[in-house]
């Protein structure tokens, strides 16, 4: 099982006085989840957030290298690697991770040969995305990747990889290039590395990650459709079923198509839309909606098995 990379114990930091978390980013800093990942083990309990966590976290004999670890023959007469690491680590337990990256950057620099510079990237990683530094954070998880593909706390590195490009999407006013990044990342930690902790999560990201590039396509569909350009919002509503099915979003796409469907006179196909989300969501308002349209024309929700509405919905829930 890829866990919580050992010699990363004590640099797990909180951050002091943070305010509550937005639902609807869903952030989790990665601090938060090597010590929860670990907590059942450890049989470890603590409050709320993370008071009571302190001595868990920075407990274990090897969170810090000991005197001599790791010597190897450095780039020029420098401090030794030990006591190099060790400072970085002080200054992530002060919380202060501007001075711990430029302290484990000076441990790859002077030893780069040495196994404890290969634990300085992540730590380096770590810190920046403690900072919200994103773009470093990934460029020294992918560094890492490249350098040491098969290394235990891969895992680790493609996590940090996928919650620095999460935090950085953005409302569904914005381009959604980021939240896709987010998604292929997050479905990469999930696919390498199934039935661990941060696949876990990772899983439960991607579903608010598709959520937000569905409602990103129910929005630029409302506006076509609002302004009467049918075909143009039929086929942001069908990106909605085609590749979001599961998301919040698809009661509303399909009334949306039952909507545009009709505007158009294309009356099989109004049906269809209706009849399917009348058959998955009986109880929804877009439901009860999309059925009044239909009977102000004097129709009733059917569904026709050739058309793409109903051969799209079977496809991808497998109903068919």
């Amino acid at each position: 099982m890829y866990g919580r990379p050992d010699y990363m114990m004590r640099a797990c930091v909180h951050k002091p006085s943070q305010p509550a978390v937005s639902k609807s980013r869903g952030r989790l800093v990665a601090a938060a989840m090597l010590v929860a990942f670990s907590l059942t083990a450890a049989g470890c309990s603590g409050g709320s957030g993370y008071d009571g966590l302190t001595d868990y976290v920075w407990g274990g004999g090897d969170a810090k290298a000991p005197p001599g670890a790791g010597e190897t023959p450095a780039v020029e007469d420098t401090t030794p690697v030990a006591e190099l690491y060790n400072k970085g680590m002080d200054y992530m337990k002060e919380a202060d991770y501007k001075d711990a990256v430029k302290q484990f950057d000076e441990v790859e620099r002077l030893h780069p040969y040495s196994s404890w510079a290969t634990r300085a990237t992540l730590m380096s990683a770590f810190a920046d995305y403690q900072r919200s530094n994103y773009v470093d954070t990934i460029n020294s998880c992918k560094r890492f990747l490249q350098l040491h593909p098969g290394h235990k706390d891969a895992s680790y590195a493609y996590y940090l990889i996928a919650l620095s490009h999460y935090e950085q999407i953005a409302d569904t006013k914005r381009d959604q290039s980021e939240t896709k990044e987010a998604l292929a990342a997050l479905e990469e930690v999930s696919r390498r590395f199934p039935g661990t902790a941060y696949a876990a999560d990772a899983d439960a990201k991607a579903v608010l990650a598709r959520d937000h590039l569905a409602g990103k396509e129910m929005k630029i569909g409302r506006y076509y459709l609002k302004r009467h350009a049918y075909v143009a919002a039929i086929n942001r509503f069908k990106k909605v079923l085609i590749e979001y099915q599961t998301t919040s979003h698809t009661p509303e796409a399909l009334e949306r198509l039952t909507e545009a469907y009709l505007a158009l006179g294309i009356t099989s196909e109004a049906q269809t839309a209706a009849a399917i989300l009348g058959h998955n969501f009986p109880n929804s308002a877009w439901y009860k909606e999309a059925y009044s349209l239909l009977r102000s024309g004097g129709l009733e929700p059917q569904e026709n098995s050739s058309s793409w509405i109903s051969q799209t919905w079977n496809s991808v829930s497998g109903s068919g």
